[in-house]
């Protein structure tokens, strides 16, 4: 729900430290040529002006849930600029519910009126462990389950985007394997049933060895600060407008 969190009095939600204001999770991933985003929550357009983002070339959807996908009509922004439609990528079950949720967009019969515009998307659902290209961008979607949906992971070189999951199967801890950075969602201390815990997600870390696991996706249950001062050595917590360079 973001933080801070409607109507909630907590210490973390009256924080002053800027790394306390959360919105709903999405990233960048960019080389010299080529920028992909990875999803479009609700504060997209607050979180791309902050980012100085003036176009991307593709959109990387992790699932079907709302506060992943419900700034979708931000993306109007980049489409208007192009001559062709801005490509998404992302589970079958999530570009389907994608198509039927946002039909204004995806439906060929709603043409907009004159002076008016729509976004011009072209939504492709991509199978797990199939890769794809995107520019110069190599990507490995993978698979995971988040209640009753799937919900995809990415890998991009030495990179990882995992977010929303309950587990990493063993098998599939051979793809996030020599990763030099891991983005990885957990949500509080205590237990969830479809998103890993704080606990799980260093676990995880500690068992995948990449040489920085960055946790996003958290709560207003524990601070910026609190949480840095208790994670171990390789595991830090991830905050708004955060950039890493390689």
């Amino acid at each position: 729900m973001g933080v801070p969190q409607i109507g909630c009095p907590c210490a973390t939600c009256r924080s002053s430290d800027p790394r306390d204001r959360r919105s709903r999770t999405a990233a960048l991933i960019q080389d010299a040529e080529t920028t992909i985003l990875i999803d479009t929550p609700p504060e997209l357009r607050l979180q791309l002006l902050a980012a100085h983002v003036g176009d991307v070339d593709a959109v990387l959807y992790t699932h079907l849930h709302a506060d992943h996908v419900h700034g979708i009509d931000d993306l109007r922004s980049f489409s208007n600029q192009r001559t062709a439609p801005l490509p998404l990528y992302g589970p079958r079950e999530a570009i389907d519910h994608i198509r039927h949720r946002f039909g204004y967009i995806f439906d060929p019969g709603v043409v907009p009126l004159a002076g008016t515009s729509k976004p011009r998307l072209e939504a492709m659902a991509i199978d797990a462990g199939t890769p794809i290209q995107v520019g110069e961008i190599p990507v490995l979607p993978l698979g995971f389950r988040h209640g009753h949906e799937t919900v995809f992971g990415y890998r991009f070189g030495r990179i990882a985007y995992v977010t929303d999951i309950e587990a990493i199967p063993d098998e599939l801890d051979v793809h996030l394997r020599d990763l030099d950075m891991l983005v990885l969602s957990a949500l509080w201390w205590r237990p969830h049933p479809t998103h890993l815990s704080i606990p799980e997600a260093i676990a995880i870390a500690e068992r995948l060895g990449a040489t920085r696991t960055i946790l996003t996706h958290l709560t207003h249950e524990t601070s910026h600060a609190e949480l840095e001062a208790r994670l171990p050595v390789g595991v830090e917590a991830g905050f708004d407008g955060m950039t890493i360079e390689r």
